[in-house]
């Protein structure tokens, strides 16, 4: 297989996004490899997402890119995400929020990764953001051990065919890792490249930085991984993170 016959969907769950879409979706149209569609899902918006997403149609159209947009009120960000996954007919399927961004290489890298060798899990390495504007880079790895600090959610890419046995559960803020250790647990063909493949921007609800909010995140991941069968040790890797995360700010 080469490089050009890969096809990706990417997807975008957005809800009153219009101060950062523009950015995200600009970072999708910039690909040196041009993804098969765009989905942009919608959670029936009341700002100007839509429009904002609407000004760059012609973009699409001229670069022979598909673009859907769907709008109507939604049960969350996983059942958007879920929404998307199952309109979307690439080979590959990447997930890209509406305050994150692609690098530009970022699809170039996953379909040539994809060409040589099929996976069904595919991650790289993100650029965190914080809010003052400073950045670091948080590398992605692949081991028995499973700890999300070695997961990078903006570089995920998970083939059709996963998806379509495979869906997010919409319980926590935390179910797109629980998706990830239900993947592993049934060993799937996993991908890690280290490269930095999009930008992360640590504003969100995931990053709240009280500890009331880090105590709360410990008791869900923590309940995540008992439910996928890892074993009460894991309380201290939940611990771990949200302090990391404290400290981080």
């Amino acid at each position: 297989m080469n490089r050009g016959d890969v096809r990706i969907s990417i997807v975008t769950p957005t809800f009153n996004s219009a101060a950062t879409i523009a950015d995200t979706v600009r970072s999708v149209l910039d690909q040196t490899h041009a993804p098969y569609e765009y989905i942009v899902i919608d959670g029936a918006s009341t700002d100007d997402t839509l429009a904002v997403i609407g000004g760059f149609s012609k973009e699409f159209s001229d670069k022979g890119i598909k673009l859907v947009i769907s709008s109507e009120p939604d049960n969350g960000i996983y059942d958007a995400m879920n929404k998307g996954t199952k309109k979307a007919g690439g080979d590959v399927i990447g997930i890209i929020n509406s305050d994150d961004r692609y690098e530009p290489c970022a699809l170039e890298t996953v379909a040539d990764a994809y060409a040589q060798e099929p996976f069904d899990l595919f991650y790289a390495d993100v650029r965190m953001v914080l809010p003052d504007g400073k950045s670091f880079v948080k590398h992605s790895r692949d081991r028995r051990y499973a700890t999300s600090r070695d997961w990078n959610h903006p570089t995920t890419f998970i083939a059709k065919n996963i998806y379509e046995r495979y869906s997010y559960r919409t319980d926590t803020i935390h179910d797109d890792y629980d998706l990830i250790l239900r993947l592993k647990r049934d060993k799937v063909r996993v991908k890690v490249v280290n490269k930095v493949l999009a930008d992360f921007s640590m504003n969100g609800i995931s990053h709240s930085r009280s500890i009331s909010a880090a105590m709360s995140s410990v008791r869900t991941k923590y309940g995540i991984y008992r439910r996928n069968g890892y074993s009460r040790f894991y309380l201290f890797e939940c611990m771990i993170v949200e302090i990391g995360k404290l400290i981080i700010g």
